[in-house]
């Protein structure tokens, strides 16, 4: 028996609206703008949530002075069309010069790093 079930996720961020529509154009789901916290409710019940944080500073990733404090992993089919997309919303790219691994490693807007990563849909 757990003593807790995960609410959500939430990531500090300059500007939660903006990030939230960015992870909406990515996974779907509606927005919900509260002001300084603002809910990503997904399909299938999950939900991501941003919060304000003005003095907020982005993970290094990788980095020997800094920690990326957490990461994203994003299951997507194709791994080239997925990047086209991401790129197109604001994403950075990290480490994506490996085209044979399975992931590629990105920055949303705010800094925060997260993973494309090839899985096989059925």
């Amino acid at each position: 028996m757990s003593l807790a079930k995960l609410g959500v996720v939430v990531l500090d961020c300059p500007d939660p609206l903006a990030l939230a529509r960015f992870y909406a154009e990515v996974l779907g789901g509606t927005v919900e703008d509260q002001g300084e916290w603002v809910d990503l409710k997904l399909p299938g019940g999950q939900a991501l949530a941003f919060q304000a944080a003005p003095e907020y500073v982005p993970p290094k990733w990788p980095g020997p002075d800094g920690s990326q404090q957490f990461h994203l992993d994003l299951d997507v089919p194709d791994l080239d069309a997925a990047e086209k997309e991401v790129l197109a919303l604001g994403a950075k790219p990290l480490d994506v010069e490996d085209r044979s691994r399975t992931f590629r490693v990105y920055a949303d807007p705010a800094g925060h790093p997260f993973c494309l990563c090839r899985i096989d849909l059925v």
